[in-house]
């Protein structure tokens, strides 16, 4: 290979794992406000999935990933905060993570602490950034404070114990929701105050007595059309319902009466890139993220790692909900 060409792993259309083909590509120089960066490991989140998929359409070809860290190559005229050799992490658009080596916009591209290893940065950035937003953003009409419950469901995976961690230092109740009872045992052990195993409980009932009736503050629920019922009757009167994924598939359309019905509650569906909108306010939340994991709070729990060219394989077991914590890829 030549110094700047990349394995990286492309779809030509969209569908199942089959569509992810490993290639060789060519990398370029950075323009203005970009970045080389060569990575060291690279994230894997369900996002992937639906871009894979189709469920959220992109341009094709495309090179898969939103997460990675490495060391930064080449710097492009304008960027400040990064120069050759800084050790660097991201969550960045447009995808593009699943490569020894990618071209980026810089914006949202930070320096990863000395004390962060990079297979916990590739790990953390979506998904911690992600958990900053919901815990530290979205938050009820009421507002949240030390002691209050909230619900979080797929607590084991990589945005779930990264919450069920930050939720604990922020002094919340969390109640965790998982399938199985090891990975309520994992949402428990990191931070989640009471866990309910979903596949054998009915978690919305379980909730209310755990509430003592009254339901929580804030549903943080990333599976959608399995949960989303389930989630509106957890809510307590005036309560927030915060969307952030599909990983079950997209809600269904509802009536906005029903938000009346279920004790006048709010319904907002989010997005990391809405809340990383400048410079300065990803450095901000990223901060936050590399404090609250530096000062021992959070842990990034990387449970799963797969070769670039097992790619198939780490999508499947994603799919399967095979997976806890997070799962990486090694270029």
């Amino acid at each position: 290979m030549t110094p700047h060409s990349s394995r990286a792993v492309r779809i030509e259309q969209t569908g199942g794992p089959e569509q992810m083909q490993l290639v060789t590509v060519e990398v370029g120089a950075p323009g203005p406000g970009e970045v080389r960066i060569r990575h060291h490991a690279i994230g894997l989140n369900f996002i992937d999935v639906y871009q894979r998929s189709g469920l959220y359409p992109l341009p094709l070809p495309l090179t898969l990933g939103m997460e990675g860290a490495g060391v930064i190559e080449a710097v492009g005229a304008g960027v400040t905060h990064l120069q050759v050799g800084d050790r660097a992490a991201y969550a960045s658009q447009p995808p593009g993570s699943y490569c020894e080596q990618r071209v980026l916009p810089a914006t949202h591209v930070c320096r990863l602490p000395d004390s962060i290893a990079f297979e916990e940065g590739a790990a953390m950035m979506l998904k911690g950034l992600t958990a900053q937003y919901l815990l530290r953003h979205c938050k009820p009409v009421e507002g949240l404070e030390a002691g209050d419950f909230v619900l979080f469901h797929a607590a084991a995976g990589g945005v779930g114990l990264i919450a069920c961690q930050w939720a604990r230092a922020l002094g919340l109740q969390l109640i965790a929701t998982a399938g199985t009872d090891e990975k309520c045992a994992l949402a428990l052990a990191n931070g989640a105050a009471h866990a309910i195993n979903y596949r054998r409980e009915n978690f919305a009932a379980r909730v209310r007595e755990l509430t003592g009736g009254r339901g929580v503050k804030v549903v943080y629920d990333a599976v959608g059309q399995d949960t989303w019922e389930g989630s509106l009757d957890s809510l307590a009167p005036f309560g927030l319902l915060v969307s952030f994924g599909n990983a079950s598939g997209p809600v269904p359309p509802f009536a906005p009466a029903l938000l009346a019905a279920k004790g006048s509650v709010y319904v907002t569906r989010q997005t990391l890139f809405t809340h990383l909108s400048s410079r300065a306010r990803t450095q901000a939340m990223a901060d936050e993220l590399f404090a609250v994991v530096g000062s021992g709070q959070v842990k990034i729990h990387v449970e799963q790692r797969y070769p670039l060219a097992q790619v198939q394989q780490a999508h499947r077991a994603l799919e399967a909900r095979q997976t806890v914590g997070s799962t990486v890829l090694l270029p």
